[in-house]
């Protein structure tokens, strides 16, 4: 199979009576199957053809995941065209106008929650000639439609045209635009990501090397569905298997729609959920907190299972090997009396997560796999539409982004572009028919990571003597010492906001200079009930300098006699740190739609707190400048 178009047909022919798509509007989860979706797939782009729609036209989708995205998606590449799937967490001046006039979309199907953006920039997109509402659509122009017209306008047209409808389709090419994804934007305006129908096509069947899915599987999309990891792992790979995907039922607001989550899991029971690490963390935390409630007894008994749940599954692939298989039977009582509970949060069907974003924390793999949970790590970007290795439940080897899938090279490659021996550390390149054709309208762009059919990914990395693949960060990322020496921080950073409860988010430096230092996010409300608990008064003098000593003795703990010492040089340890007045969002472009921090925004606003950093007044965090500025979360 080489196109869309290809993998969802096969799908409908063999697994026509399945349900593909699940979605919650009212009071339960109702399934809508491979047949019914392709029937209003085929609707929804005879509506397309109605309007005018030609080969190659863009057509953006701005909605939460709903099963109206999917369809209307499949429908644009039915009918020829291209997709431009956006973020509904982008700014509507800003981020939205960007991508709708770069691309030059020519219609946008657009959810109820997001319409107002688009009315507010309308008028300054000359290439947008329709709204398509998948909700109700406002009275007005008269070249829009809703969701429900568009089907409805398809269903007159194929009864004339069917064979109009068939001809755009069959003429669809592997080599035809199946979507144009956007990066985030992070050093420089944002890159459209060209992805083929090949380029999906092949990435759905290298990933289905790694781990099977079984057509009776279920899914719940939490990951936003313009997301290149959830676009191909969720709605192409599940598809291809002819197993499910539910949605997140929809609230008035995008915190609504998150709170419905829990819920929402234990009415679907997913077999697999695609997870980041951000998404990981804040899961651990909230077991913990259960755990927390349930009192001390019940505290000491989890921590002491989590313990002998570990030393039991050693690093994966060789648990309960040895003599760990004297163990087995009380890890199987613990998992009785304990984990098989935790995991009745998540459906009871859970089987594992499919993680995203290369760098997750050990310990919080080595957390999920005891409860039973397994995170299958992996590794991707949207240039390679996305994955590019994992770990499997045959195949997993914590703290590592697992295999190489199949039917794509790689090599690890230095400064110079000469290949490295195994275990040396250099760029990570890539190729393979999952690569993309390359950035839209961006030819210099272009030409930077695509050399002679390979992608030069930008990551660090090296595969490890069993063959799994470790990826150390970003090399725009790298701390660099005055000595010339580098070292990736991302490790670290995550490593201190998910040991430390009193600090959010984290964020070094070091550009040539004789050490690192450190800019961070405290956790207040976590600060607050420490500081309650030791009789002291949040905000008072005597609070704030208290509140700063707990961040301190935090980032203490990773030095010599600290309980986390020898897991990162010290030199690449922040010698000096600067409480930030707020936090890394998306609003204040401190952070991408897909969590991750933008280092260039950050040290360029902060750049005096970084040199107040490198002088001896900063050395004792307690300070009148970390003083004034922590106080300001009490304002």
């Amino acid at each position: 199979m080489k196109t869309i178009i290809e993998l969802f047909d096969e799908s409908v022919s063999r697994y026509a009576g399945n349900v593909y798509l699940y979605e919650k509007t009212s009071s339960e989860y109702k399934g809508t199957t491979y047949e019914e979706a392709r029937d209003l797939v085929l609707k929804v782009s005879g509506g397309l053809l109605s309007l005018g729609i030609d080969p190659g036209d863009r057509i953006a989708i701005l909605s939460e995941g709903r099963n109206a995205w999917i369809i209307g998606e499949l429908a644009i590449l039915y009918a020829g065209a291209c997709s431009v799937p956006l973020s509904v967490k982008l700014d509507a001046a800003t981020d939205l106008k960007f991508r709708l006039l770069h691309s030059g979309a020519r219609m946008i199907m657009v959810s109820a929650q997001q319409v107002q953006k688009i009315e507010e920039i309308r008028h300054l997109l000359p290439d947008l000639e329709t709204v398509i509402y998948l909700d109700e659509k406002p009275s007005g122009n008269a070249k829009d439609y809703s969701y429900q017209e568009l089907i409805q306008r398809g269903s007159e047209f194929l009864v004339d045209h069917k064979a109009e409808l068939e001809q755009r389709t069959n003429s669809v090419k592997p080599d035809d635009l199946a979507n144009i994804s956007y990066t985030s934007g992070t050093t420089a305006d944002p890159k459209g990501i060209m992805l083929t129908h090949l380029n999906y096509a092949t990435n759905v069947k290298q990933a289905l090397t790694l781990m099977d899915i079984p057509p009776t599987h279920r899914t719940l999309a939490i990951l936003p569905w313009d997301h290149s990891f959830a676009h191909t792992a969720c709605l192409y790979c599940f598809m291809a298997k002819g197993a499910s995907v539910g949605s997140v039922q929809a609230g008035k607001s995008s915190m609504e729609s998150l709170k419905n989550v829990p819920a929402n899991i234990r009415e679907l029971k997913p077999h697999i959920i695609m997870s980041v690490p951000a998404l990981s963390r804040n899961l651990k935390k909230n077991i913990e907190s259960g755990i927390e409630k349930k009192g001390r007894v019940t505290k000491l008994l989890f921590n002491h299972a989590m313990s002998v749940a570990r030393i039991y599954n050693g690093i994966g692939f060789n648990r309960g090997k040895g003599l760990r298989f004297l163990l087995k039977p009380y890890v199987a009582l613990c998992d009785r009396l304990l984990f098989r509970k935790i995991r009745m949060n998540f459906g009871g069907e859970m089987e594992y997560f499919i993680g995203g974003g290369a760098l997750l924390d050990l310990e919080l793999q080595q957390f999920f796999y005891a409860i039973g949970i397994p995170v299958c790590q992996g590794y991707g970007l949207s240039e390679a539409a996305p994955i590019i290795s994992s770990n499997s439940l045959k195949h997993i080897k914590m703290g590592t982004s697992g295999r190489l899938v199949k039917y794509l090279e790689l090599k690890i490659c230095d400064t110079e572009g000469n290949e490295l021996k195994q275990g040396e550390t250099g760029e990570i390149v890539i190729r393979g028919e999952n690569v993309m054709k390359g950035y839209w309208n961006n030819p210099a762009a272009t030409a930077e990571v695509l050399k002679d059919g390979w992608l030069y990914t930008g990551d660090l990395g090296y595969v490890d003597k069993d063959g799994y693949l470790i990826v150390e960060g970003r090399y725009k990322s790298l701390l660099i010492a005055n000595d010339g020496e580098k070292y990736s921080p991302e490790g670290i950073e995550e490593s201190i906001t998910d040991q430390s409860p009193f600090i959010s988010q984290c964020m070094l430096y070091n550009n040539q200079q004789p050490f690192t230092v450190g800019l961070v996010v405290p956790d207040i409300a976590a600060i607050n009930r420490q500081l309650g608990h030791s009789g002291v008064t949040p905000g008072s003098p005597k609070g704030i300098d208290a509140a700063l000593k707990l961040i301190q003795h935090d980032i203490d703990a990773y030095y010599k006699h600290g309980k986390h010492a020898g897991l990162f040089p010290e030199r690449w340890l922040p010698s000096a740190v600067c409480v930030l007045p707020e936090a890394f969002t998306e609003q204040n472009h401190f952070m991408t739609s897909s969590l991750k921090i933008v280092r260039g925004k950050i040290t360029a606003h902060y750049q005096n707190s970084i040199d107040f950093l490198y002088t001896a007044g900063a050395k004792n965090i307690v300070n009148e400048t970390n003083r004034k500025l922590l106080q300001n979360w009490y304002s």
